[in-house]
């Protein structure tokens, strides 16, 4: 089956998927998103479907998941990570930020520090701070997942030794 072929098999299901994706979002200009998420995730992702199976299960996992997902990213924008060994945007900032100076040169010096990390490293990391799951990062950057873990360990390592001064003044 051809790319074209593909698109317009699941494009015969956007209806179902409409319907998915108000009952996930409860607003139709996000299921609207949703559905296109969904659709672009399933072309992109195309070699992995497998002639004959159920596509409409494939199509409500992929929506499913992409929902998940937007959830966790938002719910880590807006929580307070509790474990001290966590090192994520989310969590620096609000360390770091007690008052809007300290919050903008925190976030110019986190951004400095993500950006002399090699891009053998940083791709991955940014990757998974920004919600992505380890499969997924695996997939688009056409790594095994082992590298990929191995990677976003090296650069949270690197990261905490780099902005270790936020660590200490959490503390007072």
């Amino acid at each position: 089956m051809n790319q074209l072929q593909f698109a317009q098999m699941i494009n015969e299901h956007k209806t179902m998927l409409s319907t998915f994706a108000l009952k996930f979002t409860k607003d139709s200009d996000d299921a609207n998103d949703l559905i296109q998420e969904t659709m672009i995730k399933a072309i992109r992702f195309s070699a992995g479907f497998k002639e004959g199976t159920n596509v409409k299960g494939w199509l409500y996992t992929i929506m499913r998941n992409t929902f998940i997902n937007d959830y966790r990213k938002i719910t880590k924008t807006q929580s307070v990570i509790s474990q001290q060994e966590e090192l994520t945007s989310v969590h620096l900032m609000h360390s770091a930020t007690h008052n809007q100076v300290d919050g903008r040169f925190a976030m110019r010096d986190i951004k400095r520090a993500i950006g002399n990390l090699p891009e053998t490293l940083s791709a991955p990391f940014v990757r998974y701070v920004e919600g992505y799951k380890y499969h997924e990062i695996a997939i688009e950057l056409n790594l095994p997942i082992g590298t990929v873990k191995t990677h976003i360990h090296e650069a949270r390592k690197r990261l905490k030794k780099q902005l270790q001064i936020y660590r200490s003044s959490q503390c007072n």
